[in-house]
């Protein structure tokens, strides 16, 4: 029987080394926002050990800028309690996710069956190299081969238990940690990426490089997220565009390239506290234009790993 008494990981992340690892094979969801991406799938048997550690005591602990905010809002169950998700942040080098979930200053701890998460909720927990930074200001000064030990290191040693989905969010671009994490987990069948970008056409550019980099690795796209899509005023209720979509927006792109848009994110500078604080936006203003945008693409999501998930077992 595994001991389960956790100590506090404690290590020099500049001389964190590459050694290699796996994780097991879950439903999983990972993102590119503007240039990030995500992707879904369901707890299955570990494409490289034959069995999976046992679990591990959740630790919990008391939520995302615009950038991440669609990252934050999708890992935060529409249904509490019953959905249980896992978010593995592998952007190394700008790690904003413990500050968006009110995580800063929160360690990892070992126990007998590997890295345990930091738990928000008791069914959403994290893994992120800024739990492992002595200072949220450290920066992180590494080339590819450390960036993809570090990956495989949490893929094979943080022991998320029993999940429903692992939302991994990537930094921007199509460099290091994408390929790493699209290959690392392709023996998994994961459901897809879900692609985040602005309405204006310098994001946009960037977004299709990334819908471009999917298809060349053949990774499904579940859709395209439009954030920062104009700013309704809370008191005369008109609709503002404050970047405007020169050449369309997300709409006009996902139709030229024969992707689903998922929905579209207004505006709300209650997101940016909520992220700031560490909040969940979702709790924070309910009836928000966003928050009911935020439910509609969450929904949207879980149907496209329903029937991939159904199609899949039926194949097998």
């Amino acid at each position: 029987m595994k001991s389960h008494v956790n100590k506090t990981i404690q290590m020099d992340i500049k001389e964190f080394g590459s050694k290699p690892i796996f994780c097991d094979r879950m439903e999983q969801s990972m993102k590119f926002t503007k240039s990030n991406l995500w992707m879904c799938q369901r707890k299955c048997q570990d494409p490289i050990t034959e069995s999976a550690p046992g679990p591990a005591a959740p630790r919990r602990a008391g939520r995302p800028p615009a950038r991440d905010a669609p990252t934050s809002g999708c890992a935060r169950p529409a249904q509490p309690g019953r959905t249980r998700v896992a978010l593995l942040d592998i952007d190394i080098c700008g790690p904003s996710i413990p500050k968006m979930m009110g995580l800063e200053g929160e360690q990892v701890h070992q126990s007998g069956s590997g890295w345990s998460p930091v738990y928000v909720e008791e069914n959403l927990g994290v893994m992120s190299v800024g739990f492992l930074l002595s200072s949220p200001d450290d920066a992180v000064i590494w080339r590819g081969p450390k960036k993809n030990g570090l990956i495989k290191q949490f893929l094979r040693d943080v022991d998320w238990g029993e999940v429903d989905y692992l939302i991994v969010d990537t930094p921007p671009g199509t460099s290091d940690e994408h390929l790493s994490i699209v290959q690392y987990l392709s023996a998994t069948h994961i459901d897809g990426a879900v692609i985040v970008t602005t309405p204006q056409e310098v994001s946009l550019q960037d977004v299709r490089k990334e819908i471009n980099f999917c298809r060349k690795v053949k990774l499904p796209i579940i859709g395209v997220v439009e954030n920062m899509s104009g700013f309704v005023c809370p008191k005369c209720k008109n609709e503002s565009q404050i970047f405007p979509p020169t050449t369309g927006g997300a709409e006009k792109m996902c139709q030229n390239l024969n992707v689903s848009l998922l929905g579209k994110v207004p505006l709300d500078p209650q997101i940016g506290k909520s992220c700031d604080k560490g909040q969940s936006f979702l709790a924070e203003a309910p009836e928000s234009p966003a928050t009911l945008s935020y439910r509609n693409i969450i929904q949207r999501i879980q149907e496209y790993c329903e029937q991939h998930h159904f199609q899949e077992e039926k194949i097998m």
